[in-house]
């Protein structure tokens, strides 16, 4: 069993339009998974001002106390959220952030919104933006906890139907070989997995090493490297359903040039929100992937 988070500490936020409406996507990610969250993970909740207000419209979680309003975001409620993902005392960090991006709200790219993500990355945090993430990370967590699996949610896990995407920037191309090597098992059950320039051939060359020449051979189907158009190639794929999870190991500490082809990848996630999740730092990589293991 993957060691356990002893004290789950959430944040919070969902963009206007997954919040305005009965069907919205907030109301869907906290009613499907009301019992995980009320009767396993008991998380605390720091919930920005907006997102609070449509929780209580909506009557969304109405007997669970351990929230915490935030102000709302013009107020400084994402800024917050950055301040608790960096804290040291594992008392106050949020451990996990949970924000529902709208693709077309500009607010998802203002500087506290991208700090946010990118303070996760640094720290080795969840940070999940769609709905499929957000519902997959609670399921997994829960599972971890108590052994039990909702089973409404067992064709979401049938990997041998679905495909994965596997992406590195440079300083993290060892580090996603030794993920591929160690979960090696897992992604082979995929249908087809995706992979941009080099790193597609560095885990080609890994699953030659491992299930001989012949069987690795194209174990991962290549696209052009990220800067010459990969990342909108796997974008293409995510759009289509073809490929609903990303496994994208950014290194937060360099400029890069083809930063708006990263966003576009992870923009086109927050479309089909409810199909498409994106993973992008190691240490939570390493969990997400040790529990789909076990959730198999």
């Amino acid at each position: 069993m993957v060691n356990e988070v002893p004290n789950y500490r959430i944040g919070l936020v969902a963009n206007r339009a997954h919040q305005d409406s009965e069907d919205a996507t907030l109301i869907q990610l906290l009613n499907g998974s009301k019992a995980s969250i009320t009767e396993t993970l008991k998380p605390h909740f720091s919930v920005v001002g907006r997102t609070m207000d449509a929780m209580k419209i909506y009557d969304l979680l109405p007997d669970y106390a351990d929230i915490e309003r935030l102000p709302y975001g013009h107020d400084g409620g994402l800024m917050r959220l950055v301040s608790r993902v960096v804290d040291p005392d594992p008392n106050k960090a949020l451990n996990a952030i949970i924000y529902l991006m709208d693709p077309v709200d500009p607010s998802s790219a203002f500087p506290e919104a991208v700090a946010l993500k990118r303070q996760c990355v640094i720290h080795g945090k969840p940070f999940l933006s769609t709905l499929a993430g957000a519902r997959e990370w609670i399921e997994l967590e829960s599972m971890n906890l108590t052994g039990k699996k909702t089973k409404d949610l067992d064709p979401y896990f049938a990997y041998e139907n679905q495909g994965i995407a596997l992406i590195a920037h440079d300083a993290m191309k060892p580090e996603m070989l030794r993920l591929a090597e160690k979960h090696f098992d897992l992604l082979d059950r995929f249908k087809v997995r995706y992979a941009t320039g080099t790193t597609g051939g560095l885990l080609n060359e890994l699953a030659k090493q491992i299930k001989g020449s012949k069987d690795g051979e194209g174990w991962v189907t290549p696209c052009l490297s990220g800067p010459m158009g990969g990342d909108a190639q796997i974008a293409e794929l995510v759009l289509d359903r073809k490929c609903g999870r990303i496994l994208f190991l950014e290194d937060p500490h360099v400029a890069r040039q083809h930063e708006a082809d990263i966003q576009l990848l992870e923009r086109a996630a927050r479309v089909v929100t409810d199909f498409a999740s994106c993973n992008s730092d190691n240490k939570s990589a390493d969990r997400w992937l040790s529990l789909l293991s076990q959730r198999a």
